[in-house]
């Protein structure tokens, strides 16, 4: 691959700009996945204020809210298309700045809204359209963040830099949880209802500040300025590396956003534990899922992106079900539970490790943003965006409360046999 071993020299020669492009990329999707994390922890909180009519039952208005939830998943194809074919154009330096600036609006804009016994059916409306603006923002991100990690990494590091965009939405999710644990700690639950969920979307407008000063220091990649071709791949090549991208990541979008967003919801609604133990349990996830991401990037430097990533699909499809059963059992110490759930976040680490990179790499620089931005969004709209929709109406309607199992384990099965068909590919 000539042009990936000249990508990686150009962009090894300046350490400096290197880690600036790494923080810059990161800091956004830090703030993309904290925002999803918080309106997930707080799903049931934000049904009842939202989406409760007069009437309206809790599991109906929570099916709204997971419904809202996956209307910002399905602009996110939307968002890479339009944004990621101004970041082939003009630049990613550009898109990524605009995108912060829409993402850091639309989330602070949650925190301020009227609710359904203030305006009425507004509020949910007015709720849609600012997530609407979320998902058409975060579409543009992970096209824009990832090109420009990985076009500056240094040569056979394309693993490890692409992996900090998966390690930093840990650290999102990780961060809305801690704040929803900490309200739900120092905030009684009629407080926590009232207002204080609030506050976790008002704070993203001091961070989005943050990420915007970063990314106005940011500069342009050198394979942008200096090696596109004006070739562009055939359309049916293109549309067929997008689907084949779609298909490696669909396992890791669900099992991760079963496993990470959708379970606190799932074990309140369904085994009827506390918010504060859902929010435990789902720390605990995110913790197992942010340790292994970075050393599974590394290690698919060493080994290639296929064996990690599969590796990872596998043990999803295997383990699933029992450890579903684990946290569904009274007679399981909490102890294990937690060993459980943790270990159920870093299974879905080893594909979220090398991710960003094997999409990056399926691309040329000309339709890179494009490319891995639609495949990317297209997975996660159709299997993150609908997990908390699929899982909920299913439950509901048939009893079965091993749903979420077998959604996480039938779509990384699908991954494992796209993995499996694909050639092992070694950072360069």
């Amino acid at each position: 691959m000539l042009q990936d071993r000249k990508e990686g020299r150009t962009t090894g020669e300046d350490t400096g700009r290197s880690r600036r492009a790494l923080v810059a990329g990161s800091v956004g999707n830090f703030l993309e996945w904290y925002e999803f994390g918080v309106y997930g922890y707080f799903a049931t909180i934000i049904a009842a204020r939202f989406f409760t009519p007069e009437g309206g039952g809790e599991v109906e208005a929570l099916v709204r809210t997971y419904a809202s939830f996956a209307l910002a998943f399905f602009f996110r194809p939307v968002g890479a298309a339009l944004f990621g074919r101004l970041g082939d154009r003009i630049g990613r330096r550009p898109v990524l700045i605009l995108v912060i600036a829409l993402m850091t609006g639309a989330t602070a804009l949650i925190g301020a809204l009227p609710t359904y016994d203030q305006v009425g059916a507004l509020a949910p409306w007015l709720l849609t359209f600012l997530r609407v603006m979320q998902g058409l923002s975060a579409g543009g991100e992970f096209g824009g963040a990832v090109s420009v990690m990985t076009e500056f990494a240094a040569p056979g590091r394309r693993g490890l830099y692409g992996s900090w965009q998966s390690f930093t939405v840990a650290l999102g999710l990780l961060g809305g949880a801690g704040a929803a644990a900490l309200l739900a700690t120092v905030l009684t639950e009629a407080q926590l209802g009232d207002w204080g969920w609030r506050l976790p979307f008002l704070l993203t407008l001091p961070m989005g500040l943050g990420a915007l000063w970063l990314r106005l220091r940011l500069d342009e990649t050198p394979v942008f300025e200096e090696e596109r071709s004006p070739v562009r791949p055939p359309p049916r090549e293109l549309a067929g590396a997008i689907a084949l991208g779609a298909g490696r990541v669909m396992g890791w979008a669900a099992a991760g956003y079963t496993f990470l967003v959708v379970l606190p919801s799932y074990l309140q609604s369904t085994l009827h534990t506390s918010f504060r133990q859902a929010l435990l349990a789902t720390v605990l996830a995110n913790l197992g899922f942010a340790v292994t991401i970075v050393p599974a990037g590394l290690l698919s430097d060493r080994v290639g992106r296929r064996p990690v990533m599969l590796t990872g699909a596998v043990l999803v499809v295997v383990l699933a079900v029992p450890l579903l059963n684990l946290l569904q059992d009274d007679g399981t110490s909490n102890t294990v539970k937690g060993v459980a759930v943790c270990g159920a976040g870093a299974v879905v680490g080893l594909m979220a490790g090398p991710g960003p990179a094997m999409l990056a790499e399926l691309f040329p620089t000309n339709v890179r943003c494009t490319g891995l931005g639609l495949a990317y969004a297209l997975s996660n709209a159709v299997f993150s965006g609908c997990a908390g929709l699929i899982i909920t109406k299913t439950v509901e309607r048939t009893g079965n409360v091993d749903i979420p199992a077998y959604y996480a384990a039938a779509t990384c099965a699908v991954s494992a046999l796209a993995l499996a068909k694909a050639p092992s590919r070694k950072g360069s």
